[in-house]
């Protein structure tokens, strides 16, 4: 595996993947479900970007942006399917994550950099954007960085750079994981889900689809990863806040009505602050609100891309 410690990506003209030479993936995966997609990997300026791609030809793609301490088998597939039914969906891991290369930077903004290097290394020239928590903030700098690249948006369980408690970040994750080791549940309980008996239900329901990829499944995130990562989510919430009125494409926000990772208040602040938003948030959820709701999240997301 290539590694390159430069955080600032240029522009990549070189394509292959693990397993094959041919890159008509989304040929190959039709009638697939997002459990069987094979992985494959695209070279980003000298650095190797692990990503799967479901869904038909033609269209704008839409591009997943994941969440904090997440891989590729971290999506939920039922959102993954749900979308892929009608759009072509594409996902990867940013760099230094899962089975990309590199080292993850400490910047939100350098994210976005390598974000946007990804997708003008696929070829792509217009696309919507589907981020979730530190990926709703990574799309924020791809709209704000290369927004010709963006058609439309949807900001999923996400603030804006200097959001109110998000430097709060490492408390809040080390509570969680603290809960996780004394209970040997996944961590993601308590940050994604109520503690009453629909969130349990909704949290259960949510990590089984999550082992549902039995192989080929992706590496696990590392801890100089996790440990960049939450210091870039830091950085964020202690930011100046960006100017999001020049975020002229029609943005879908949503979130759940008691977010503990990223407050719902911000939700509704840069939907406010976005000319061109609507908001929608789903009641009795968390942070994992749109996976809660993922029956309600997914005709919702097809309906507004759309639009």
């Amino acid at each position: 595996m290539v590694h390159n410690p430069c955080h600032h990506p240029v522009p990549a003209c070189k394509y292959y993947n693990r397993k094959t030479t041919d890159r008509n993936t989304t040929a190959r995966s039709r009638g697939m479900k997002w459990i069987d997609v094979p992985t494959r990997t695209i070279d980003v300026g000298g650095v190797p970007f692990a990503y799967r791609e479901l869904g038909p030809t033609g269209g704008v793609p839409v591009v997943f942006l994941q969440h904090l301490m997440a891989v590729l088998d971290d999506w939920d597939p039922r959102i993954i399917d749900g979308i892929a039914a009608r759009r072509r969906v594409i996902t990867f891991d940013n760099r230094g994550v899962g089975a990309s290369g590199g080292s993850v930077p400490t910047d939100v903004a350098d994210m976005g950099r390598d974000a946007v290097a990804f997708i003008r290394a696929m070829g792509l020239d217009k696309v919507d954007l589907l981020g979730f928590s530190l990926g709703g903030g990574v799309a924020q700098m791809v709209a704000l960085q290369a927004p010709e690249l963006v058609r439309r948006i949807i900001l999923a369980g996400t603030g804006p750079r200097g959001g109110g408690g998000i430097k709060e970040i490492n408390k809040v994750a080390a509570g969680a994981y603290v809960k996780s080791a004394l209970t040997l549940k996944d961590a993601r309980t308590f940050l994604f889900f109520p503690r009453d008996a629909a969130g349990k239900r909704a949290a259960k329901a949510y990590l089984t689809r999550l082992k549902e990829r039995t192989q080929n499944r992706d590496d696990k995130i590392s801890l100089q990863a996790r440990r960049a990562q939450l210091k870039a989510i830091r950085a964020a919430g202690l930011h100046a806040p960006d100017d999001l009125s020049v975020i002229t494409q029609p943005v879908f926000v949503a979130n759940g009505d008691h977010d503990l990772m990223v407050a719902s208040s911000n939700s509704a602040d840069m939907a406010r602050r976005i000319p061109n938003a609507r908001l929608k948030i789903y009641p009795n959820a968390g942070h994992g609100g749109v996976f809660q709701y993922h029956r309600e999240f997914v005709p919702e997301v097809l309906e507004f891309l759309d639009d």
